[in-house]
C-alpha cells in the first residue's frame, strides 16, 4: 500500500513502516528505552530525508513515552523530583541543539552530522554497554559474586546544591541531573531521540537510581524534551509529516506495550548486552549508508505504483503552509492523547485481569 507523505515529499510503504513501528516499539518496550536510536535511521535507509525522519520521530516517540510513562505513574515507579530537574537542564540542552542544528542546516551540512552523530554516539555508548553486560553475564555463568556498595560516589555528586531524593534514596548535587539534561536535551535536538539509551545508564550508575525507578523516570523527562523537540521543528522547519506520524504511533504504541511484557521476563544483564548490540548496528549501518552507498534507497518494498498526493494530504499540505502554530500543537495533542488512551485502555484491561473472583455461593443445605 504505497502512499505519498505531503510534506517530506516522499512515497512510502504503509505495511512496512507499521511493521517497523511496531517492531521497534517492541524492542523499545523491551528493553526500557526509547526507539528513536533505532527508527530514525531506518526512517532514513527508507528514503525519508534525515531532516524529516529527526523531526517525525521525536513526534511519534512523544506518543510512546506519555503512555509507557502514565503505566509508571499508575506503578509509582518513577521519581518525579529527578525527573523535573533533568526536564529543566533537557530544555535548555534543547534550545542550544536547535540553534546547532539550524547553523548546519543553514550551511548544508545538516545530514552529515546527523549521520556522525549516530555513528559516533551509539558505537560509544554501545562498546561500553556491551563490555558491562558480557562481564555480568561471564561472572553469572561463573557464580561470581561481588559485593557492591549502594551507591557509588563521584567527584560530581560533592558538587554545590546538594539536595536529598527520598523516593530513589540518594543525595547529591543537583548539578547532576541538570547536567544530564542539558546532554540529553542536546542529543535529542540533533538526532530525533528521546535521550532514553543515554539516559538509562546515567540514572544507574552516574546518578545511582534503583532500576526499577529508571525506565519511568526516562520516559517521563522523555515526554517534555520530545515535545519540546517537535514544537522546535514545527514551527522553525515546517517539517512535522501528520500522516507519517499517524502511521508511526499506531505502530510503536501497540508495540511498545507488548514488549514492555516479555521484557519483565529477561534478565537485565541479557538486555544489556542485546541493546549495546543493536547500538552498534545501527551506528555502523549509518556509516555504510552514509559513506559507501550510491544513494539508493536501503529499506523498500519494490513498486512499480507511483503514489499521487491525496485529498487528505494536501489538507495536511495547506494547514501546515497556512496554520503552522495550530499545525504544530495538533502534532502534539495527537501524540500525547493517543499515548494517553492506550495507556488508560491497558490499566483498564490489567484492572479486569487482575480483579479478586468473587467466592462461589454457598451450597443449599
Amino acid at each position: 500500500m504505497e502512499v505519498f507523505l505531503p510534506i517530506a515529499e516522499v512515497q512510502i510503504n504503509v505495511i512496512l513502516i507499521l511493521f517497523v513501528s511496531f517492531v521497534i516499539g517492541f524492542l523499545s518496550g523491551m528493553f526500557g528505552v526509547g526507539g528513536g536510536f533505532l527508527m530514525t535511521p531506518l526512517l532514513i535507509f527508507m528514503g525519508i530525508p534525515p531532516i524529516y525522519a529527526v523531526a517525525n520521530e521525536a513526534n511519534n516517540i512523544l506518543a510512546s513515552s506519555s503512555s509507557g510513562a502514565l503505566t509508571h505513574w499508575f506503578k509509582k515507579t518513577l521519581d518525579v523530583k529527578i525527573g523535573w530537574l533533568i526536564v529543566i537542564g533537557g530544555l535548555l540542552g534543547t534550545f542550544i541543539g536547535i540553534l546547532t542544528f539550524s547553523y548546519f542546516k543553514g550551511i548544508g551540512k545538516i545530514d552529515i552530522v546527523i549521520a556522525l552523530a549516530y555513528m559516533y554516539v551509539l558505537a560509544i555508548i554501545g562498546s561500553f554497554m556491551l563490555r558491562d553486560g558480557l562481564v555480568e553475564i561471564n561472572m553469572f555463568k561463573k557464580k561470581i559474586a561481588v559485593k557492591k556498595k549502594l551507591h557509588t560516589h563521584y567527584w560530581i555528586h560533592g558538587l554545590p546544591f546538594r539536595m536529598r531524593f527520598k523516593t530513589s534514596k540518594v543525595y547529591e548535587s543537583a548539578l547532576v541531573p541538570l547536567l544530564l539534561g542539558v546532554i540529553v536535551g542536546f542529543i535529542s535536538a540533533i538526532m530525533g531521540v528521546g535521550g532514553a539509551f543515554l539516559m538509562v545508564p546515567a540514572m544507574i550508575y552516574l546518578i545511582g537510581m534503583p532500576t526499577k525507578l529508571v525506565p519511568g523516570t526516562s520516559l517521563f523527562v522523555t515526554i517534555f524534551i520530545t515535545g519540546f523537540v517537535t514544537i522546535s521543528h514545527a514551527f522553525t522547519y515546517h517539517t512535522i509529516d501528520l500522516l507519517l506520524v499517524l502511521i508511526l504511533i499506531t505502530g510503536s504504541i501497540i508495540g511498545v506495550h507488548s514488549g514492555q511484557k516479555i521484557g519483565q521476563r529477561l534478565d537485565g544483564s541479557q538486555l544489556k548486552a542485546l541493546l549495546a548490540l543493536l547500538m552498534l548496528s545501527v551506528g555502523i549501518l549509518m556509516a555504510y549508508e552514509t559513506f559507501f552507498k550510491n544513494g539508493e534507497v536501503s529499506l523498500k518494498v519494490p513498486t512499480d505504483k507511483i503514489a499521487e498526493i491525496s485529498d487528505y494530504g494536501i489538507t495536511i499540505y495547506n494547514l501546515s503552509n497556512q496554520y503552522p502554530i495550530v499545525y504544530g500543537v495538533s502534532s502534539i495533542f495527537i501524540a500525547l492523547s493517543a499515548g494517553i488512551f492506550v495507556s488508560y485502555v491497558r490499566r483498564q484491561i490489567s484492572k479486569r485481569i487482575n480483579a479478586p473472583k468473587a467466592p462461589p455461593p454457598p451450597k443449599a443445605i
